[in-house]
């Protein structure tokens, strides 16, 4: 067992990590700073580095005194509330593999989740759907009458921490098993997309119980010692300008979805805000225009995927080119494939990552044998000759007119140039028995006669690439963590 009455511990060594410890123990001098502020337009909660700490510590005691053991699985069922980190770090801390889930699933998802799972636990609160058997079951409140632990787990680096699920809401749920080693890549992104300092406040402006927010709006700030800004329960879009200025934030991340909505509110002075950050899906060019007319500052993206998190992106000291998300973190090892390997900078292939990446998954569940040397993804993209990466979506998502392979993420960008439209999905449409075209959905401010799309089409892109057919919609489908489904489109198409 690893002691803790260091508090900041030794630097780890490749056999010996434990995530827990490198997050909340790594900074010097924060016992008493804010770790973390949850916001509301009336209140402000705050959480000290050593308050958190000592909550983490008697979690993952309460979870060995509850009977748990290292290396079980514990299914998390909890809602937008600070217990989501303390009981996913406590997990760590213990040996206990966490398994953080949306509360968006509903009983029948979570159930089929759970089938694929078989966790020892769950630990739940509130009106979180539950699965049909989920045997165990605590609440975080429980878990905080046991005696904190003494020592950390000594678990590997290379040993399971974590596992998260790639399609909970539809399809067939796949866990996503993830090391401890998963820390180490998640300096790359500090460095390298992020620019996180001690001195940051970040606010993240999705839930507790969301990855994206879980890494980068709480694991990597506690990590340098910076503060987490996130918003309480009664807290929607529509408060973020105000509790930004308020609380000081100088950092604000979020989805593209979100940065939308902002660029279409009023927004006050941010004198403190010194970037943004995006993730999730493709960021448009024009709402990163808009963005940076509106607050004078950039919005750095990346690009990511459940089984290695984020790999490629812009950062302060280093902007993505137009048109690109960016390059390879340092200390990463990512590429683009081609049918005979390594393709040649500037021609399309599979964006993939090399099995040294100390960010890359162990494997699926049940299925954890040793990766070949290239884990490719399933999106397709290009390596220019500066290294930056241009995006090209995922390769299920590619259309076919008039015998070329197109990218909709090009025609989307065109197509959201366009003042009144808001959001753009391009996908492919069996036009007949011989023919497939372009067809485009989008939402609106206002009607807009389809000439005039047709028109701005033809301005903005080569005839091949022009959508045949238009059809507005109230919204686009999306999944619980906000990314466009072209897939429910293309299936909408099949049905007709």
């Amino acid at each position: 067992m690893e002691a803790i009455d260091d508090r900041r511990g030794p630097d780890v060594s490749p056999e010996r990590l434990n995530l827990t410890r490198h997050v909340l123990w790594s900074a010097e001098g924060v016992d008493d700073k804010a770790a973390l502020l949850v916001m509301t337009p009336n209140r402000v909660h705050t959480w000290p580095y050593e308050t958190l700490r000592a909550l983490v510590l008697q979690t993952a005691g309460g979870l060995l005194q509850a009977g748990m053991r290292p290396g079980q699985r514990l299914l998390m069922r909890l809602g937008n509330t600070p217990d989501f980190p303390i009981v996913f770090l406590g997990a760590v801390a213990a040996g206990i593999i966490p398994v953080p889930t949306s509360a968006a699933l509903n009983r029948a998802e979570v159930s089929k989740l759970a089938a694929v799972l078989s966790p020892d636990a769950v630990v739940t609160a509130g009106s979180v759907p539950l699965p049909d058997t989920c045997g165990v079951d605590f609440s975080p409140d429980d878990l905080r009458d046991g005696p904190p632990i003494k020592a950390f787990a000594d678990t590997r680096a290379d040993d399971p921490a974590y596992i998260v699920f790639t399609s909970g809401t539809s399809g067939t749920p796949t866990g996503v098993v993830h090391a401890h080693r998963a820390i180490w890549a998640r300096r790359a992104m500090i460095a390298g997309w992020e620019g996180l300092t001690k001195d940051d406040r970040i606010l993240h402006a999705g839930a507790f119980n969301w990855t994206y927010t879980l890494g980068t709006g709480l694991l990597d700030p506690w990590s340098v010692g910076a503060t987490a800004l996130v918003l309480g329960q009664d807290s929607g879009p529509d408060t973020i300008p105000e509790l930004a200025k308020r609380n000081r934030a100088t950092i604000l991340a979020g989805a593209p979805g979100i940065f939308r909505k902002l660029n279409g509110m009023d927004m006050p002075d941010l004198p403190d805000l010194r970037h943004a950050l995006s993730a999730g899906e493709k960021l448009p060019e024009t709402v990163r225009a808009k963005w940076t007319a509106k607050t004078g500052t950039d919005i750095h993206e990346a690009f990511g995927q459940s089984e290695c998190s984020t790999f490629l992106s812009g950062a302060p000291h280093r902007p993505a080119p137009a048109g690109t998300v960016g390059f390879v973190q340092p200390g990463r090892a990512a590429a683009i494939l081609g049918q005979a390997g390594i393709a040649p900078r500037g021609t399309l292939g599979r964006i993939a990552v090399h099995r040294s990446d100390l960010g890359l998954m162990l494997g699926y569940l049940g299925r954890e044998a040793a990766p070949q040397e290239w884990v490719a993804t399933g999106d397709l993209g290009v390596m220019r000759e500066d290294g930056a990466v241009e995006y090209h979506g995922r390769a299920d998502d590619v259309l076919t007119s008039g015998g070329f392979r197109l990218s909709p993420i090009e025609i989307e960008e065109a197509m959201h140039q366009h003042a009144g439209i808001q959001e753009a999905a391009a996908v492919d449409f069996q036009l007949n028995a011989d023919t497939r075209v372009i067809k485009l959905y989008f939402t609106a401010s206002y009607d807009i006669d389809e000439a005039e799309l047709r028109a701005h089409a033809q301005a903005h892109l080569a005839a091949q690439k022009c959508p045949r057919l238009y059809e507005r919609l109230d919204h686009l489908p999306r999944n619980s963590n906000g990314k466009l489904l072209r897939k429910n489109l293309r299936t909408a198409n099949e049905s007709l």
